[in-house]
């Protein structure tokens, strides 16, 4: 398959001199479109900094980056035009407190696209019905559950229609009673063929979705291939180590 999104040997470190820490050590991914693909591993391994950087929210020190042919890792790129083409939803919402529901789904289309406020506001309350929020869209994040804000925190995300989405565990706020209404939004928009890419402690979730799996450890992709192998026979002893704490 033709990959939609690849990134090639990236590497990145925070810090300098002595106190420099390498988070991503030649990482390599594709993704194709309509691909669901799950990177697991320990928290610290990477998976958060990966996502982050193909979504230009940091600069990588080495590597290259493609989105649908286009070098996005170009320096000279403009990075808030490569974001309108990609959908993050982040651990924490990120969702405006001053905002209404629909002005937090809205604001993307109607700043980055120019878009009219009454064609952005209609798209917008039909992705709300979509997500099951259609009666939420006056309110303010603080008046929703943890799961009900994570639902509009996807609902923006695909409001601009990208090409790719990315997710950063994005259940490990939620108190667990709220995760499987989030999951079945993304298992849902996964049926409809959305090309996803998400960090997931969720392995069951993983194993019954995904179609890929990357085992991400010390910043280096160990391991990969499809649920059935790389969740039920791991071939590296550090993936089976890993498991091994979500099955006892």
């Amino acid at each position: 398959m033709t990959a939609l999104l690849s990134a090639t040997d990236l590497w990145k470190s925070f810090g300098d001199g002595s106190q420099s820490k390498d988070v991503l050590r030649g990482v390599s991914l594709e993704l194709a479109k309509h691909e669901v693909v799950a990177v697991i591993g320990a928290s610290g391994s990477g998976k958060s900094t990966l996502l982050r950087c193909l979504d230009l929210l940091e600069p990588i020190d080495d590597g290259r980056i493609l989105l649908a042919g286009d070098d996005i890792s170009d320096p000279r790129v403009d990075a808030n035009r490569v974001r309108s083409r990609l959908g993050f939803v982040f651990q924490g919402f990120n969702l405006f407190p001053h905002m209404s529901v629909l002005d937090n789904v809205t604001l993307a289309s109607r700043v980055t696209r120019r878009e009219r406020r009454a064609d952005a506001e209609a798209r917008g309350r039909a992705i709300l019905e979509r997500v099951g929020l259609a009666d939420k869209a006056a309110e303010h994040p603080d008046r929703l559950s943890g799961g009900q804000q994570q639902r509009v925190a996807i609902a923006r995300a695909i409001a601009t229609d990208p090409e790719v989405l990315l997710l950063d565990e994005i259940t490990s706020a939620l108190d667990p009673e709220l995760v499987g209404e989030v999951l079945e939004l993304v298992r849902a928009l996964a049926e409809e063929g959305t090309t996803i890419l998400m960090a997931t402690h969720e392995m069951a979730f993983a194993r019954d979705v995904a179609h890929r799996v990357l085992f991400l450890d010390e910043g280096r992709v160990l391991e990969q291939g499809t649920p059935a192998e790389v969740l039920g026979a791991p071939r590296e002893e550090r993936t089976r180590a890993f498991l091994a704490r979500f099955t006892g």
